[in-house]
């Protein structure tokens, strides 16, 4: 067992994973894989579950958590918990909340909007990692081809991005799954993939950013958690943390996120055209 305190939080859980991963038996070091991968899912999951589906018996994911400083699997299962008690209604249910709360007026719906606005673009500029940023753009720019991939409410990111990388003369490609087409062998090793999810996360997504991993490109995610599924495909992790009014989700920071993004890839792209 860990001699430090467990891992107050998913971020530091999934960083000391990172620390012991080289040196944990085989069985371990399975766990250490799924719960890496699947973090949306612990919460949810028992022991035999997790167990099942990472291929190891009860008792090595047993052990698995007291390695890492827990004493148990339900002291680890907590902090996924915690992480996911916000849970997101449909929409009918969030305009139920609404009626009841008693904002009735479009004027009064645009004023509580702008504060979500305003709130979610001031935590931004604690939620992205500079160096992590400064990175991704070095990244993008130097790509053959930036393929993106944002589905549901990620779409309108994916598409915004695919149009002005296209008008900032950035090659670019679009990948939306119309007609259920598979064009993840459109990735080519020298390419980047920006791979746009929330919660509840986009498993499509996920599995076309792995896929874009494996053939050699580099993968930049935008998503909204320390401890999305994005975590084990890239260290290129930009988390914007949205704020909501009524359940309702806005996309300020993401958006101005997408056009930092876009600006400074598209300008940084010209200086290494000019220099070439």
């Amino acid at each position: 067992m860990d001699a430090r305190p467990a891992p107050a939080s998913i971020e530091e859980l999934l960083d000391r994973i990172v620390e012991v991963a080289d040196d944990l038996p085989k069985r371990l070091r399975q766990c250490a894989d799924y719960v890496a991968a699947n973090p949306e899912r612990i919460a949810v999951s028992t022991v035999a579950e997790i167990a099942e589906a990472a291929g190891v018996k009860p008792s090595a994911c047993m052990r698995f958590c007291q390695v890492l400083g827990f004493s148990g699997f339900s002291q680890m299962q907590r902090l996924f918990r915690d992480a996911y008690a916000q849970n997101w209604p449909d929409y009918a249910t969030r305009l139920e909340k609404l009626r009841e709360s008693g904002t009735g007026s479009p004027t009064a719906l645009l004023a509580e909007f702008i504060d979500a606005g305003r709130t979610s673009l001031e935590n931004l500029a604690t939620t992205v990692d500079p160096d992590i940023l400064e990175s991704a753009i070095e990244v993008l720019s130097k790509a053959r081809m930036v393929h993106i991939v944002g589905l549901r409410r990620a779409f309108s990111v994916a598409a915004y991005l695919a149009y002005a990388f296209e008008k900032m003369n950035v090659p670019t490609m679009l990948h939306d799954s119309v007609g259920k087409l598979d064009s993840r062998h459109a990735i080519r090793a020298g390419d980047a993939v920006i791979a746009v999810t929330f919660s509840p996360y986009s498993s499509e997504t996920v599995e076309l950013a792995d896929a874009g991993r494996r053939a050699g490109a580099d993968v930049v995610a935008i998503t909204d958690s320390p401890a999305s599924p994005l975590r084990p495909v890239t260290q290129l992790l930009l988390t914007v943390s949205e704020a909501d009014f009524g359940d309702f989700r806005s996309l300020s920071a993401t958006l101005s996120l997408a056009v930092t993004l876009v600006v400074a890839v598209g300008t940084t792209a010209d200086r290494i055209r000019e220099k070439g």
